[in-house]
């Protein structure tokens, strides 16, 4: 049995929907993990530079998932204050910690289109004073 030609079209559309339906299902999900490390890649790259502040430094055990260090801070973006925290427990090599106290100076790199989202360390860029 053959097929009229005007059904190929219909058939080849049918078979490369099947194809990216399959595709889009098989994709793996990207953990938090990947995220946020993409999302310090980025703002590593477009980001603009202020000064700020270190307020704290936390350490939270999470359901026995193990710590987690974050660096709280403070900057100004056009007459505007942001206060923000970046984990950093995956950078743990680069950075010293108990160097971080209250009132430490840093930069603090930020997304120029959403200034509330900063960095203040990435694997590329370091904006947290040496001691």
């Amino acid at each position: 049995m053959t097929l009229p030609l005007h059904f190929y079209p219909i058939l080849l559309a049918g078979l490369a929907a099947g194809t990216t339906l399959a595709l889009l299902l098989r994709r793996r999900k990207k953990s938090p993990d990947e995220i946020e490390k993409e999302r310090r890649e980025l703002i590593s790259k477009i980001g603009r530079i202020t000064d700020g502040t270190v307020v704290d430094v936390h350490e939270v055990t999470a359901n026995g998932h193990g710590e987690s260090q974050f660096i709280v801070f403070q900057y100004d973006v056009a007459g505007v204050t942001y206060e923000a925290s970046q984990d950093v427990t995956y950078l743990r090599p680069l950075i010293n910690l108990h160097s971080c106290r209250l009132g430490v100076p840093t930069s603090v790199k930020y997304d120029p289109h959403n200034p509330g989202n900063s960095i203040v360390v990435s694997e590329s860029w370091m904006g947290l004073r040496r001691n």
